[in-house]
């Protein structure tokens, strides 16, 4: 049997070597035509992977003739005296030749490659037939892989533009939609983030849209191209451009396709690798069409039943969850379990670190759809759907206060993974201020405490859970636990700063208002004393006078008198003024403030005094407790 196959090979190579050599014969003759009839066997006799061959034929016919032919296809030339009628045939087999010679990495590098670049632009823009179309890509996609001049060369060009332009029409799958696949994944290289804002965000735009198709649609190798590309895409620095452009994008389609795409990825056996990579796009899309994206209707290959609506949030959030789980070990292990001689672990944990954000920024987003899953028209979940998503959310919190409770051992307080871990619970606890009531008695001061990597103090994990302090607080058994663990000092701190940054324009109403409602809760409790930590409310005593001297807001002056009325029943004027940090110029400031805010009391209540009764309220019932004490509030009260 081996022996016929054997005579078979031998009679292959034999007119293999003939037809080469008879190639080689023509392409070194001295007439354009001989040249041309060599070029011809070329394409009908050498194999595509003979690299040798097709060095040895390149050689022969030199750059100078193919670029004349090249240039007698656009009509720019002829290659011999009155050659110039069959312009589409030399066309065809310019583009033909260049690139199979450019399978040579050596010839795709050259300089006479790399300069042919526009030529090649301008034969697409003239041709849409695919079989020189596709040759016109290939040739482009290798002269691009092997130099960095020749990518430099397809980008400076109009790759952008024209593949923005072009591959809405290509074939889903095909051959031309893979090299133009390719040749976006390499030209992203050269974008940044003033040169997409300025010349490309609607080409890119577009660009996504058909990309969103293939990464739905297809089964194959392409799919997977697709979800690198768009991973790269939204994990780029211009990605937030892009965001803006892709929300004013009619077509609701491509966001269809992606939600199935990701879909498919999330529910199938793939490398975890890709299956975050699903993960960065479901987090993006939350980020341009808002929540309810996750809630749609999934058309999955292969699946003649209609897929659950809910099907895509349950698979983002499983995921999620398993993600957190795996990176948040992962952190902990490089922090305080590798070897620290290890020249890869900062670098590891800033990778991981980065990980964690986009999916703690999924699960937090899935927090806010459940939360509001109610008042969202459209967006409805069954009890079934309702009952996994909250199990799957209460999981991953608690995987993250495990994390938390692990750098408190080891005496971490700094980090923005730890000040993340601070605001996804934060943002749960908001919803669900009774979850997890052990842990986060045990955990609350040291959350209090966390500050991110550019913070001097803590102040950013006060904020975050600002939210769920004002609600705990409501009751005594918050309060005594945010008095106990000494986490009122941090609320204290919290709205100072908070305060300063309003002196100075800097708005964050929301956070004020929860502060001084934390605070307010605190003080009315007659149960909680703070009598050895007198400095603390000085000082914010102090915040609050400033503040009110220079604001007409009706709002902020009586959540300030408010507090200011509940802080002097635990005090005495002389008290205050015989504090080393006390001035009788702050006295006076807070002697108008309380007098302002008694004087909106009456007949005459403006809409806004109206509004904040219940503060008034607060302050003429303290006032008539306190009021023997402090004789120079009661003199600016009477003037």
């Amino acid at each position: 049997m081996e022996e016929p196959q054997l005579l078979q090979q031998q009679e292959e190579e034999q007119s293999q070597s003939v037809s080469l050599q008879d190639c080689l014969k023509l392409l070194k003759g001295e007439q354009d035509e001989q040249r041309l009839a060599g070029l011809l066997l070329v394409t009908k006799s050498c194999k595509s992977d003979d690299l040798v061959s097709l060095r040895a034929i390149y050689d022969a016919v030199g750059p100078h003739f193919l670029d004349r032919l090249l240039r007698t296809g656009l009509g720019k030339g002829v290659v011999s005296s009155g050659s110039g009628e069959n312009r589409d045939a030399y066309l065809q087999l310019s583009v033909s030749v260049l690139s199979a010679f450019c399978r040579v990495s050596e010839i795709a590098s050259s300089k006479e490659m790399v300069s042919k670049v526009p030529m090649i632009f301008e034969v697409m823009s003239m041709k849409s037939g695919m079989p020189v179309l596709e040759e016109c890509y290939e040739f482009l996609y290798l002269v691009s892989t092997a130099s960095e001049d020749g990518l430099t060369a397809v980008y400076e060009s109009g790759g952008i533009k024209l593949l923005a332009h072009q591959m809405s029409a290509l074939p889903d799958g095909s051959r031309l939609m893979e090299l133009a696949t390719k040749l976006v994944q390499l030209m992203l290289k050269k974008l940044s983030q003033g040169i997409v804002e300025n010349d490309h965000l609607s080409e890119l735009s577009v660009i996504v849209t058909k990309i969103a198709r293939q990464f739905a649609l297809l089964q194959n190798a392409l799919k997977f191209e697709a979800l690198h590309l768009l991973s790269a895409i939204f994990s780029s620095e211009y990605s937030t451009l892009l965001h803006d452009a892709l929300r004013v994008i009619q077509n609701e389609n491509w966001s269809n396709h992606m939600r199935d795409g990701v879909a498919t990825i999330l529910q199938n056996r793939v490398a975890p690798a890709e299956k975050f990579e699903a993960l960065i796009l479901a987090e993006s899309m939350v980020s341009i069409k808002g929540e309810g994206w996750l809630i749609g209707q999934i058309n999955l290959p292969n699946v003649q039943d209609p897929t659950p609506a809910d099907r895509c949030l349950l698979l983002v959030l499983e995921s999620s969850r398993v993600e957190v789980a795996v990176l948040l070990n992962e952190l902990a292990y490089s922090k305080y379990e590798a070897s620290k001689s290890s020249s890869s672990t900062a670098e590891t944990i800033i990778s991981k670190q980065q990980k964690v954000t986009v999916v703690f920024s999924l699960v937090e987003k899935i927090i806010k759809l459940i939360s509001n899953i109610g008042e969202t028209e459209g967006h409805v979940l069954d009890e079934n759907t309702f009952i996994k998503a909250i199990n799957g959310l209460n999981e991953t919190i608690g995987v993250v206060l495990e994390y938390l409770q692990d750098a408190k051992e080891h005496g971490q307080k700094v980090g923005n993974d730890l000040l993340a871990s601070v605001r996804l619970v934060g943002s749960y606890l908001a919803e669900a201020p009774v979850a997890c009531e052990d842990k986060i008695t045990e955990l609350l001061g040291y959350m209090l405490s966390v500050e991110g990597e550019h913070e001097s103090s803590p102040f950013y994990s006060v904020c975050f859970l600002l939210p769920m302090l004002c609600q705990k607080t409501m009751k005594i058994e918050g309060c005594k636990l945010l008095a106990s663990s000494g986490g009122y000092k941090a609320v204290v701190d919290c709205l100072m700063k908070l305060i300063e940054q309003n002196r100075n324009e800097v708005e964050n109403n929301g956070c004020i208002f929860l502060a001084c409602d934390t605070i307010m809760n605190l003080l009315k409790m007659e149960q909680i004393t703070f009598s050895e930590d007198e400095s603390t409310f000085i000082s914010l005593l102090k915040a609050l006078a400033l503040w009110t001297e220079k604001t007409n807001d009706q709002s902020f002056i009586m959540l300030a008198s408010s507090i200011c009325t509940l802080i002097f029943d635990m005090t005495s004027e002389n008290a205050l003024l015989n504090h080393p940090s006390f001035s009788s110029s702050c006295l006076d400031s807070l002697s108008r403030l309380i007098a302002r805010s008694l004087a909106s009391w009456g007949q005459d209540m403006s809409d806004a005094a109206k509004a904040d009764m219940d503060l008034l309220e607060i302050v003429t019932a303290g006032y008539s407790r306190w009021a023997d004490r402090f004789p120079q509030i009661q003199k600016a009260v009477g003037r």
